[in-house]
């Protein structure tokens, strides 16, 4: 992958703006490791069970109407576990100590998934004969499209009515 040097200095990148920051993973959305700066974990493991609760978790906001699937975050006693999306085809999976401000865990998670996708989404088409990585789209429900219908508009209190004013 061409593109691999590169991701792996964002994630170093990262690691340096968020010292809190154990490990640092882009994989595929099946579970393929792209790149990784992660001492003391099996990147490869990671990956893997990143794809597996990427499944549930874009099941479950679907099922939930929550829509398109933007990040997860798991709390362990030690620590965070946080998954964003990266592109169509590429997530970043963060590992944290526990004491990490997790607003800049998301915002910065957030910028670097952005720019990792932007990576992996500007690869070259596989060559011949290969087969390229298919984007993993949210399950449809059959049946009708939910809608949002207008809520009518708040009076206020100069237009209120009571009872007493006639």
């Amino acid at each position: 992958m061409a593109a691999e040097p590169e991701i792996l200095d964002e994630l170093r990148r990262l690691r340096a703006r968020v010292p809190q920051l154990t490990g640092a993973l882009a994989a595929s959305v099946d579970g393929l490791v792209l790149a990784h700066d992660t001492p003391g974990v099996e990147p490869e493991s990671v990956a893997a069970l990143t794809a597996t609760a990427l499944g549930v978790a874009v099941r479950m906001a679907d099922v939930t109407g929550q829509g398109e699937l933007r990040e997860l975050l798991v709390r362990g006693v030690h620590g965070y576990v946080a998954t964003y999306a990266a592109g169509g085809t590429a997530v970043l999976t963060l590992l944290a100590e526990d004491r990490v401000n997790v607003g800049r865990l998301h915002l910065e998670g957030r910028r670097a998934g952005a720019r990792i996708g932007e990576l992996v989404d500007a690869e070259p088409a596989p060559a011949p004969g290969r087969t390229p990585a298919k984007a993993v789209k949210p399950a449809t429900r059959a049946g009708t499209a939910r809608t949002r219908t207008a809520r009518a508009p708040r009076t206020t209190a100069t237009d209120a009515r009571t009872t007493t004013e006639s």
